[in-house]
Formats: C-alpha cells, structure tokens, sequence
C-alpha cells in the first residue's frame, strides 16, 4: 500500500505561484510514474501533468504547458508541481497520483492507481 499526501495548496492572486508536494509513505515512489490531477467545482477531474519513474520525461495539459512543471525527488518519495503564473480557472482541488507506467498521451483517471486526498488551489482575480 501507498499513501500518498498533498501539501502545498491555498490562495494566491492570478499571476502568482505555487509550489504543490505529493510524498508517499508505505512504499517507495521510485517505481511509479506520477501525474498530477485537478478538479473543479462542478466539473470532472482532469489530468494536468505526468512524470516517469525516473523523472527522465514529463507530459502536460494544454492548459498548463509553459506555466507549470512536475519533477520528483525519488531519494524523498515526492513529486512536486510547480505552478507559475497562475490565473483563476486554475482554481481547483489538485490531486496526485500513482500510475503503473509512463504514457506520453494516455493518463485517464480510471487508469491510475493510489490517490492522495488533494489540496485547494484558489486563485483570486
């Protein structure tokens, strides 16, 4: 089993930025790919950004490409988001989780393994 904890969440002016951390307990992460999730009010959770186990590739949503950056300390069993630049359709739950595999293109919610419990991003106007 993996438990995995966001931390990092909380409110921040458009064009700010945040630092988001997932760390694991109970198994290392060293072997998982990870993605970074989010999920707004009244809207489904989508896939923001991906890294391979080692770290070596990473994948993002439109959305958030060239704002934000995933990277991981596999030494610290975490994974970090970065996010720059933010603006306030960035408000959401953000989640992270395992997955068994790097895909370049495929990070469907159904498709992951362990979840953390997320942390809140609000990004004010």
């Amino acid at each position: 089993q993996v438990q995995l904890v966001e931390s990092g969440g909380g409110l921040v002016q458009a064009g700010g930025s945040l630092r988001l951390s997932c760390t694991a307990s109970g198994r290392t992460l060293s072997t998982y790919a990870m993605g970074w999730f989010r999920q707004a009010p009244g809207k489904e959770r989508e896939f923001v950004a991906g890294i391979r186990s080692s770290g070596g590739s990473t994948v993002y949503a439109d959305s958030v490409k060239g704002r934000f950056t995933i990277s991981r300390d596999n030494a610290k069993s975490t994974v970090f988001l970065q996010m720059n630049s933010l603006k306030p359709e960035d408000t959401a739950v953000y989640y992270c989780a395992s997955k068994s595999s790097y895909t370049a293109s495929s990070w469907p919610v159904g498709g992951m393994g362990y979840w953390g419990k997320g942390t809140l991003v609000t990004v004010s106007s």
